[in-house]
């Protein structure tokens, strides 16, 4: 059998490298996307669904003594450890709590701004073309305290992102209450971030995605990216069907993508973070917004399947056992917040977010190896700045001029 012969393939069919593939099509790429798996069912699929046009400042690795043992002593329900994973952990996490220093931070800020500007923007006009809308839920979403420290800590960051053109309404406890009915009382207040949309299945959006590029004449495969080869005509891989010629390949692993890196002799000090998510049944009078409860450390957000409580952070091997102890310790704290049925499930996702030091993905050329690129480390913000990334990557790849500096996400930084 003939190889297939086309323009890029793109390996990944996460949303990063869906939103990448349709971007490369509309540049007049022919493009094959590779997968082993089900486009969008790996860590695209297990989020709150938020698309962050307010996620201009970057989660920062903490560096008050306060919150670093809240953390440490396992106090706080934002994060869990594995100990026995904290070796190979912590090259990154020593690189991470750098990067986070009142010298580096703003770099990251500066860094990250023009994919978060453009997250909704590039993402509209695809699900409008993909016909998706009906996903989309336009209240955006909740950031919700229970203590004076952080209700300061939330307004500070707050009145600072209105320096970045968001709009924010600092709600009062009643103003919370009236803005968002299913809230039950006893919270302080909150901040409410309108400009972010939430898609209320992730999944679908990455099928809708994947229909939208079949249409346009894109091919999706299945197989196993670490059989990819250089060869005199660009990259090869061999699929389930048989060979991939492309003059171009992209590596948009995510949590994947630093070990195909590193075969190909590129040793990025990658960390990764686990999350967790369990659906629940909705009441009759349920959440229009994603909720935020910055005080422990978790989402919720309504979906199609129900109510998703998401957790924050696990530190652990990416592929050791799933120790859903976070959920265990939110579950109870949520049904406080907002009324909640039963789990719907046994079983609790788990998914790892693909994170660098310096808090901003990697997206540019490999530099040993022409045609070959790399677009993945988006960490919290996969979903948000699958779009905007996927043009920034498909305008460098197409010999465009690229919309933004595209030298923050280069792959030399960490060589």
């Amino acid at each position: 059998m003939s190889p297939v012969q086309t323009d890029v393939m793109v390996l990944g069919a996460g949303i990063v490298g869906l939103s990448l593939a349709l971007k490369l099509q509309e540049c007049g790429r022919e493009v094959v996307l590779v997968d082993r798996g089900t486009p969008g069912a790996a860590t695209s699929f297990g989020n709150a669904g938020l698309i962050e046009r307010s996620s201009v400042f970057p989660y920062a690795f903490p560096r008050d003594l306060k919150t670093l043992l809240s953390h440490a002593l396992g106090r706080s329900t934002a994060t869990h450890y594995h100990w026995r994973a904290l070796p190979s952990l912590f090259p990154w996490m020593r690189r991470y709590w750098q990067h986070s220093s009142p010298a580096l931070y703003p770099s990251a800020i500066q860094g990250a701004l023009p994919l978060i500007e453009h997250s909704w923007s590039e993402h509209e006009p695809l699900i409008q073309a993909a016909g998706a809308q009906a996903l989309v839920n336009a209240h955006g979403w909740i950031k919700v305290y229970r203590t004076q420290e952080s209700a300061r800590q939330s307004t500070d960051m707050a009145e600072a992102s209105r320096a970045y053109g968001l709009q924010v309404r600092l709600l009062s406890a009643s103003e919370l209450l009236g803005l968002e009915p299913a809230l039950k009382p006893g919270l302080l207040g909150g901040v409410h971030y309108p400009d972010s949309r939430q898609i209320q299945d992730p999944q679908a959006l990455s099928s809708a995605y994947l229909r939208l590029f079949e249409q346009r004449g894109g091919r999706f495969v299945q197989g196993d990216a670490g059989g990819l080869q250089s060869s005199s005509s660009g990259w090869v891989v061999q699929v389930d069907t048989g060979l991939i010629q492309a003059k171009q390949a992209v590596l948009a692993l995510g949590p994947w993508g630093e070990d195909m890196a590193r075969q190909l002799g590129y040793h990025l000090p990658m960390g990764r973070k686990r999350g967790y998510h369990m659906h629940f049944s909705a009441s009759a009078l349920s959440l229009r917004h994603a909720i935020v409860d910055v005080d422990n450390g978790y989402a919720l957000a309504p979906m199609r399947q129900g109510l998703r409580l998401t957790t924050g952070a696990e530190f652990a091997w990416r592929d050791a056992p799933a120790t859903p102890v976070q959920l265990d310790r939110i579950e109870p704290i949520a049904r406080g917040l907002t009324a909640m049925g039963e789990r719907l499930g046994n079983r609790p996702w788990l998914g790892s977010r693909p994170c660098t030091p310096d808090m901003l993905p990697v997206l540019g050329a490999a530099p040993k190896h022409p045609g070959l690129w790399f677009s993945f480390g988006h960490a919290h913000h996969g979903l948000t700045q699958a779009a905007s990334s996927g043009r920034l990557l498909a305008e460098m790849m197409c010999g465009e001029t690229p919309f933004a500096d595209p030298r923050p996400y280069r792959v030399e930084r960490f060589l």
